[in-house]
């Protein structure tokens, strides 16, 4: 019984050595095979294959038509690699002739007949410190969508899209959670441009300008994405001139370790004109404002970016001027230079034109 036993046993270990093996060898076939798809740029003999794309097809869809049709073997492989392609956004529908021999990248250039021969039919300019809002009503002035569709494209993105969405603290009471990462840039407008599609190049484009060594800068201070656009922000709304944007960085910063308040207009002009800036001033009634934006009743940083900020704002803020300063006010207000002083009685003192 014993010898029948130990046969059973060694034969049960065999099969499961055989299963394991076959298993493994399956898994890294499985894997070759789709990095392979995902990663070739060959094209090999094959045989041509004629798809329907039916309009408003979404890349799971059309990826599900090309295995339908033995084009591709994965689907997965077919989407990510759109998704990370420059033509992103850009598969036409219609009636494309495809070869089985072609990689997924040539699948993607049939697909997109515009995409070479396409030119910009017009260019939205969005300068720096410009907000959701403002941006929303440009896009309907000059036709590119309306109002409405922006704000709604703004409102539809999520951290899977963008993981750095992930910084905007959970239950945030902000205005928009995109605010602030709208990166402020010149955008050709194509025919087939949607809200979506801008939204989505104006988040690629501050990934790109958001490099590692800005990161890892905003890691060794302690910052996550969410605190250097809003600091950001009320400098591009705070700075006319450039070699003051890191002295306003400073003194926040000195504000902040106080405890005091920030005191930043525009963080009341913000909620005020419903992120419109139209108007430039703010009165003491103003300043009464109940809203999580108003650094005059709150301490700390607002609750989020007030405007979205350029390049050169996000750097004064992450490489801030170091010194003593805790009060500024504007001494001329066409050229918007200020007067930096350290004590509140040096701030009343040049306010009122003492030396």
């Amino acid at each position: 019984m014993k010898v029948v036993k130990l046969i059973k046993l060694l034969i049960g270990v065999v099969a499961a050595v055989l299963l394991c093996s076959i298993v493994g060898t399956y898994v890294k076939d499985y894997y070759n095979a789709y990095q392979q798809e995902y990663t070739s740029t060959e094209t090999n003999p094959g045989r041509d294959v004629v798809i329907e794309i039916p309009e408003k097809a979404s890349a799971r869809e059309i990826a599900s038509i090309l295995k339908k049709n033995g084009l591709i073997q994965f689907e997965g492989a077919f989407v990510k690699r759109l998704k990370n392609s420059e033509y992103r956004g850009r598969l036409q529908s219609g009636t494309f002739t495809l070869n089985t021999g072609m990689n997924t990248l040539d699948m993607m250039k049939v697909m997109s007949p515009t995409v070479e021969a396409n030119q910009p039919i017009d260019q939205l300019v969005i300068p720096e410190g410009f907000t959701v809002d403002q941006i929303a009503v440009r896009c309907e002035k000059q036709g590119i969508c309306t109002k409405q569709e922006f704000l709604n494209a703004v409102r539809s993105v999520t951290a899977t899209d963008f993981p750095y969405l992930n910084d905007i603290p959970a239950g945030a009471n902000v205005r928009y959670k995109l605010e602030g990462y709208l990166f402020p840039a010149t955008y050709d407008i194509y025919p087939d441009t949607t809200a979506k599609s801008l939204v989505e190049w104006m988040l690629r484009t501050f990934d790109n300008y958001y490099t590692e060594e800005l990161r890892e800068q905003a890691e060794a201070m302690g910052y996550s994405s969410y605190d250097v656009v809003t600091r950001a922000s009320m400098i591009e709304r705070e700075c006319k001139v450039p070699e003051e944007r890191a002295i306003v960085a400073g003194v926040i910063n000195n504000r902040l370790k106080k405890d005091m308040m920030l005191q930043v207009d525009p963080t009341v002009l913000y909620p005020l004109t419903e992120g419109m800036y139209d108007q430039t001033s703010v009165s003491y009634e103003d300043l009464e404002i109940d809203s999580p934006y108003n650094t005059y009743k709150y301490t700390g940083l607002p609750v989020g970016p007030i405007c979205n900020p350029g390049l050169a704002c996000i750097k004064a803020a992450l490489y801030p001027e170091e010194h003593n300063y805790l009060y500024y006010h504007t001494d001329n207000e066409e050229l918007g230079t200020h007067v930096f002083t350290e004590t509140y009685e040096e701030h009343i003192d040049t306010q009122n034109g003492e030396e």
